[in-house]
């Protein structure tokens, strides 16, 4: 136990930077309170940024709660029950993807933030799946449902909520906005108060908090306690960036919004439970990095460029921009990781590349990703126009082919994607449908009318355990190499979330990463051929030391350190170890 004042002088600076104008000591005493209702008595001391949560054996399934159905169970108890029958000593992690009651874009417009939607389950389905693995859920606080119970006391003129929501005038100069969407920004709403303008970043049916009240932020700690006491211990703060908003601003990344992820921290950092912070900033790198803050931030981002420049390496054939991306990706410091996936429920974000990928190189991927039954959503720009802001595809069916078009390759081609994931710095993260080797929803797109939908697929538990039970289907052959491959990972040292990588040059059909354990015991170069053709290297290129018992991990062939080549097949991995 610590005294009160020590979390308050941390706290104290970041208040005073986001709320000027407030009584700071008044309002840090509201903030305890609001995160510690029982008076503080789970406070401890703070944890030094130094400490982690995580080693080689993390690793986390994404998945909606209701991604398995099967019309008479509970979804929750389905996905609890694939998770000990398929995963269980694979995956340790689960995040279970917005599961709260809502009105639209899949669980992010929530209308009650205290509920479980109760056609997946509720807080007791909850708490035992947090009780058996690392269970992240959504925060999603930036944005909440149009038809929610906040709102519509917003629109009668009800406090607190009456001044929850960011208004904005349709004459300000919002010419500057950073959007992820092209409809526009405000929407006209009559309330009790006449007619106003709310802020709408993501869409209509998602309207804008307005975190310059701190009754919002307050009222988001408390949802953030009951998460955590239900056995949250991984909160995904969705759609960050865009949390404070200044008119005649971009309204991205703004340094209040980076306080109040500090501020969140400082509390976590003081809870006795272990709690994880993750930021979801689907941006350019250089601007995701940003919220490790000086380790006072998140303690894991999301590796956004990943996706995109791995599909693009596995399209192309070639790891030249994969490789000259993560050669100048700075290691995370001690407490902090990445998260490394490559594909997720929102498609492949686009973004993320610019700045590393050439146009043409882009475009060459939106027209594989149409030809391969995908299609692709675009964003608005600040000047006029439009740029790709995500590939609505499942991953698997975007490597079909590559850009010369489909081949019989698509299996190998996928599931090296997959490893090179497993070899990198950072935690490992793979959504459902990757480990499932699901395809394109296309029925479920002419159903909702959205995009996404494509890669959200809701599998009918019996099909599915009867497809596992075919030792020939892709979903069989992908989750069985795929949890052999998590099982040969979490076995090595060097495959610390924040073991020393080092990127190797190659041929460039070879994407290459040296990880040295944080002990310096183990080495394992992680090489990975991206292309259909037969590569060899020379051994000497890898300064392999001699007389140490060289081998590959995932064949269990010995590697001679000296002397002939080391040859890859079309799209074969070999993690080399001397251990």
């Amino acid at each position: 136990m610590v005294p009160s004042d020590s979390l308050s002088a941390r706290l104290l600076p970041l208040v005073r930077q986001v709320y000027p104008d407030a009584d700071a000591k008044a309002l840090v005493a509201d903030l305890i309170a609001a995160f510690w209702p029982d008076t503080g008595t789970r406070r401890k001391r703070a944890r030094l940024p130094g400490n982690n949560f995580w080693s080689e054996r993390d690793a986390l399934v994404i998945t909606y709660g209701n991604s398995i159905t099967d019309g008479v169970h509970k979804p929750l108890d389905l996905l609890r029950d694939f998770l000990h029958r398929n995963l269980a000593g694979s995956v340790n992690g689960v995040h279970i993807l917005p599961f709260f009651p809502f009105t639209s874009d899949d669980g992010f417009a929530v209308s009650d933030y205290r509920a479980v939607n109760p056609v997946l389950g509720d807080w007791p389905d909850i708490q035992r799946i947090g009780s058996e693995f690392k269970l992240m859920s959504d925060l999603v606080l930036n944005h909440v449902s149009s038809q929610g119970t906040w709102f519509n006391a917003y629109l009668q003129g009800h406090a607190p909520y009456d001044k929850f929501f960011f208004e904005a005038s349709p004459d300000a100069d919002l010419r500057n906005v950073v959007r992820p969407r092209t409809h526009p920004l405000l929407r006209e709403v009559e309330t009790a108060n006449g007619t106003r303008h709310v802020w709408c970043t993501f869409s209509h049916d998602q309207i804008d908090l307005d975190f310059r009240n701190p009754e919002v932020l307050l009222e988001f700690l408390r949802i953030m306690r009951l998460h955590i006491d239900n056995g949250v211990r991984i909160l995904r703060l969705d759609a960050v960036a865009f949390l404070w908003k200044e008119v005649g601003s971009p309204s991205i990344h703004l340094p209040q919004t980076h306080a109040i992820v500090k501020l969140m921290r400082v509390l976590c950092d003081f809870a006795t439970e272990p709690v994880i912070l993750l930021t979801e900033t689907n941006v350019p790198s250089a601007e995701n990095l940003s919220y490790f803050g000086a380790q006072d931030e998140a303690h894991v981002v999301y590796n956004f460029s990943l996706p995109p420049l791995l599909l693009h390496a596995m399209l192309a054939g070639t790891a030249t921009y994969l490789r000259r991306w993560q050669a100048g990706m700075p290691p995370a410091q001690m407490g902090c990781a990445y998260l490394n996936f490559s594909a997720s429920h929102d498609g492949i974000g686009m973004r993320p590349a610019e700045g590393i990928l050439p146009e043409e190189d882009k475009a060459a991927m939106v027209n594989a990703v149409r030809a391969f039954g995908g299609d692709v959503s675009m964003r608005a720009l600040g000047g006029g126009g439009e740029s790709p802001y995500e590939l609505n595809i499942t991953f698997f069916d975007a490597l079909k082919g590559t850009f010369a078009g489909q081949d019989d390759l698509h299996l190998e081609r996928f599931l090296t994607s997959q490893t090179i994931v497993m070899a990198l710095e950072g935690i490992p993260a793979f959504y459902i449908h990757a480990l499932l080797a699901t395809p394109n929803d296309h029925a479920r797109v002419a159903h909702t009318g959205m995009k996404r939908a494509i890669n959200r697929h809701m599998w009918d538990y019996p099909a599915l355990n009867e497809l596992l039970r075919d030792p020939d289907s892709n979903t069989t052959q992908v989750l069985t190499t795929i949890k052999y491959r998590l099982a040969v990972r979490g076995a090595q040292k060097a495959f610390h979330p924040n073991a020393t990588q080092f990127t190797l040059s190659l041929d460039d059909r070879i994407f290459g990463v040296w990880r040295q354990s944080i002990d310096r015991a183990q080495s394992v170069f992680a090489l990975h051929n991206v292309s259909d053709q037969t590569v060899s290297i020379d051994p000497d290129t890898l300064n392999l030391i001699e007389g140490q018992p060289w081998r590959d991990l995932l064949s269990d062939e010995p590697i001679r350190a000296e002397g002939g080549r080391i040859s890859f097949a079309p799209y074969q991995s070999r993690w080399i170890s001397n251990r």
